[in-house]
């Protein structure tokens, strides 16, 4: 388990516009956050990432970068690229499901229409150290923190220079 005020697992998936993003190399004003989602399936998720898109000039204003990723496969998440309204966000797929512990997920196994195996939601704040400064992992697909609570939390953080919580 993984935990605030400690280095963040190495991070380095494909994204859906060809390029390679690695966490070791993002150099925010202040915070990544690393979104984890179910993939397309999760019509939660399309909602999340919609809301996300809506709300990245915000995360910008800042000074944190972003990024949405899950387990599917190139060719799906290519596919939710298109179909959602998230155009800006940089959208990784393919994170295995050794990596998804790593970071303390929750593996699913699939029911109906979903894939054998996913993660389940995960929200990370990360500093420019690679240090996770605020986690939110969920074992469902309910109960996701809005991003208006992240970004007051943001806000706050940054105004008060308030330390990481929970590592004790």
């Amino acid at each position: 388990m993984i935990k605030p005020r400690k280095k963040a697992p190495e991070l380095e998936v494909q994204l859906v516009n060809g390029t390679t993003w690695k966490l070791s190399e993002q150099s925010p004003e202040n915070f990544t956050l690393v979104l984890f989602y179910r993939g397309k399936h999760c019509p939660v998720c399309k909602s999340q990432l919609e809301d996300l898109q809506k709300k990245l000039d915000k995360f910008k204003e800042r000074g944190v970068n972003v990024i949405a990723i899950s387990t599917d496969t190139e060719e799906v998440a290519k596919a939710t690229h298109e179909a959602w309204d998230i155009a800006d966000i940089p959208l990784g797929y393919g994170i295995s499901i050794e990596d998804a512990r790593k970071w303390g997920l929750f593996i699913s196994e699939g029911i109906k229409q979903e894939p054998k195996h996913f993660a389940e939601p995960g929200l990370f704040l990360v500093t420019p150290e690679q240090i996770v400064y605020w986690e939110s992992i969920q074992s469902m697909p309910f109960g996701r923190p809005s991003f208006n609570d992240v970004l007051g939390g943001i806000d706050y953080i940054l105004k008060a220079d308030y330390p990481a919580r929970g590592e004790a």
